[in-house]
């Protein structure tokens, strides 16, 4: 017994051939195997888990070995380990103790793998539109083809008709005959249609012309509304007043000859044409979205003030810096200053009244999104009216400075402290040009939302049953009080299916699963209730994103993509 447990052998092994054939047969096959366990072949120092599969392995421990009579050889006698292993050989009516066990073989039922390729397009959807354009048919073409009903991308629409890309090309061969004859016909068209472009300009007059003798039924989108009230309101009230203030300055200039009054004329022509460019950014902000531009137009605003900073940067400051530079280096003397008063008096009041009018419009629209005065200026929410509040601040603070460097120049008679006025009024102009190139860049650039905001929003969707988990958040502020929200959602595929369950007819799905007999049934009845739990989770979808929309207005474009 020291030589098994010194080969880690915990029992004994006996193996038994199953044989087919006669009993003198299977005597002598078990023989071939006897002495192959005799002479230490190697299945005998194998494990059983290495045993050949045919070979049928019984185990004893060394409590149960029998004794075999008639073994061969005085080795046999000697040692333990061949006498139990062996079989006795002398003895052909020696038959199996252990009943041969049937064969049992499982087969394992597999799909058949399809191999669809690297282009696949067969089950595609696609719209009436594209069927008409791509595949150059008419709209009589597609009657005869089958409607499918799909859920719309589109928030005005639940659903809309959809027709199969096969069917669609197998009507378009029908049509044209051939794919090389559909290749024709849809480069003509393109030609056409350049060539339409080519003449975009006539074709506009002649559409207006249209319009104007049979009547336009759609309300006409109009820029006038837009000047009325808003920021579009002030932007006009500050064109009016500073063009106002820049002919009256420009005359007092030319009367005195002063270099504080020439840059305050400066400073109010500069803003005149900056408010200007504002009221063309605001009007280009209402266009409508197009193919090319599917997210708007809003950001022309943002863009307008950008160069209006620079503008104010170029001409303002720039040309008053350089005139009180050279009336410190050529001094000249300064004419009677009364009509100057009076007219920077003027300035004082119409400047001020145009600042009341942006503080008044900032306030009720910090008040109207929630936050502070200070932070509506500072996220440049409404950037036309924080350049109009901006340049009526600095024109407010200029004038000041204006009337007191004249009035020291009055009293002293000195006027290189009228030519320090205007290096100061240029300075001031190039901080608030400064600010405004900063703010507005941001605001292109695009940067996130409050962290507040984005954690209500990710907040929202985590209380609802349906999803798991939020991970990769970004919430970007477009401008114009529009946010842009995107995140991968970690659905929860047992609730989705179960809110699939629950508008199904429980008896007729138990029914269709009863009829399940083969792998073909099966495969049926999961391509069916696959894709309609598909379009469950689509649905769902839908249901977040509109709820998100609901609950904070300032969403325009939710992105929930599945993790």
């Amino acid at each position: 017994m020291a030589g098994i447990y010194a080969r880690s052998w915990p029992s004994l092994c006996r193996l038994y051939l199953r044989c087919v054939g006669t009993r003198s047969s299977g005597a002598r096959l078990c023989y071939g195997w006897q002495s192959a366990l005799e002479n230490k072949g190697l299945l005998y120092f194998l494990p059983s888990s290495y045993l050949p599969i045919q070979a049928q392995i019984r185990l004893y421990s060394s409590s149960d070995q029998k004794e075999d009579n008639g073994s061969k050889g005085p080795s046999a006698a000697s040692s333990p380990e061949k006498s139990t292993a062996a079989l006795d050989s002398n003895k052909p009516e020696q038959k199996s103790t252990f009943p041969p066990d049937p064969i049992q073989v499982k087969v394992k039922a597999v799909l058949k793998k399809r191999e669809y390729g690297t282009k696949y397009m067969k089950n595609n959807f696609i719209t009436g539109m594209r069927a008409l354009n791509e595949f150059c048919l008419k709209p009589s073409d597609l009657e005869s083809l089958r409607k499918i009903r799909r859920r719309s991308p589109h928030d005005d629409t639940e659903a809309f008709t959809v027709y199969l890309r096969s069917d669609v090309e197998a009507k378009a061969y029908e049509v044209w005959g051939s794919p090389e004859a559909i290749f024709r016909e849809r480069k003509l068209r393109n030609e056409e249609e350049i060539a339409y472009k080519e003449n975009l300009f006539r074709n506009q007059q002649l559409l207006k012309e249209y319009k104007d003798f049979l009547g336009n039924t759609k309300p006409r989108i109009t820029t006038t509304n837009l000047f009325m009230k808003g920021s579009g309101k002030v932007v006009m009230v500050a064109i009016c007043i500073n063009g106002l203030n820049f002919f009256f300055k420009l005359l007092a200039w030319v009367y005195t000859g002063s270099a504080s009054m020439f840059s305050e004329a400066l400073h109010s022509l500069a803003d005149t044409l900056n408010q200007a460019l504002l009221a063309l950014g605001i009007s280009q902000s209402a266009r409508i979205p197009d193919p090319g531009h599917p997210y708007g137009f809003t950001n022309m605003r943002y863009i307008a003030s950008l160069i209006s900073g620079v503008g104010i940067f170029m001409m303002g400051a720039g040309l008053s810096w350089y005139h009180g530079i050279i009336g410190l280096l050529h001094p000249q003397p300064i004419q009677s200053l009364l009509w100057a008063y009076c007219i920077l008096a003027g300035s004082f009041v119409s400047e001020g009244a145009t600042l009341l009018v942006a503080i008044n419009e900032i306030q009720k629209s910090a008040k109207a999104k929630g936050i502070s005065f200070y932070e509506y200026v500072m996220q440049s929410r409404d950037p036309s009216t924080n350049v109009v509040l901006m340049e009526d601040a600095a024109a407010v603070l200029g004038l000041v400075m204006a009337a007191s460097c004249m009035g020291l120049t009055s009293l002293t008679g000195n006027p290189l402290y009228d030519s320090l006025g205007s290096l100061g009024v240029g300075t001031l102009l190039g901080a608030v040009s400064a600010f405004l190139i900063y703010t507005n860049t941001e605001a292109l650039i695009g940067r996130s939302i409050q962290p507040e905001q984005a954690q209500r929003l990710t907040e929202l969707l985590e209380s609802d049953p349906v999803v798991r988990a939020i991970h990769d958040v970004k919430a970007t502020d477009m401008g114009m009080s529009k946010v842009r929200f995107k995140a991968e959602v970690d659905f929860d595929g047992r609730v989705v299916t179960r809110s699939y369950l629950e508008k199904q007819d429980i008896d007729q799905l138990l029914n269709e699963i009863r009829q399940v007999k083969t792998a073909e049934d099966l495969e049926s009845f999961m391509l069916k209730h696959g894709e309609n739990i598909i379009d469950t989770l689509g649905a769902e979808v839908d249901r977040l994103e509109k709820e998100l929309k609901q609950c904070n207005p300032e969403l325009r474009h939710v992105d929930l993509e599945i993790l």
